[in-house]
């Protein structure tokens, strides 16, 4: 095989758009966590069962009971009612908060969220 003359060819991927947009970093609190590293305290643990038991480990969005253990489809979630985004106030608001089945929060609620409507 022969050498390619010139200067070769032009680089392919210099010009090209960005795919996907850069997410903000999720935010902090005062002790410097972040939101998702709340899910693994001892606080996070106690409110979700006070949640559960409020609610009678019964799904507030559809009524069937929260009897299974994850990841089947009837086990306990426990879902913020307006998505918290990072803010502390809303996060550990137990106002904001509902026991949902497993199979409810995957299919129904990410779809409400994907589609800008919870």
């Amino acid at each position: 095989m022969g050498k390619l003359k010139g200067r070769g060819l032009p680089p392919r991927l210099g010009h090209a758009k960005p795919r996907f947009e850069r997410r903000a970093a999720p935010k902090t609190s005062d002790d410097g966590r972040r939101s998702k590293d709340w899910l693994n305290t001892a606080r996070w643990r106690r409110l979700r069962l006070e949640i559960l038991e409020r609610d009678q480990f019964t799904c507030r969005q559809t009524g069937v009971l929260l009897v299974g253990v994850y990841p089947a489809p009837h086990s306990p979630v426990v879902d913020h009612i307006k998505p918290h985004r990072g803010d502390p106030k809303l996060f550990w608001d137990p106002k904001n908060l509902q026991a949902v089945s497993k199979v409810w929060h995957d299919r129904t609620k990410q779809s409400l969220e994907k589609r800008g409507l919870a």
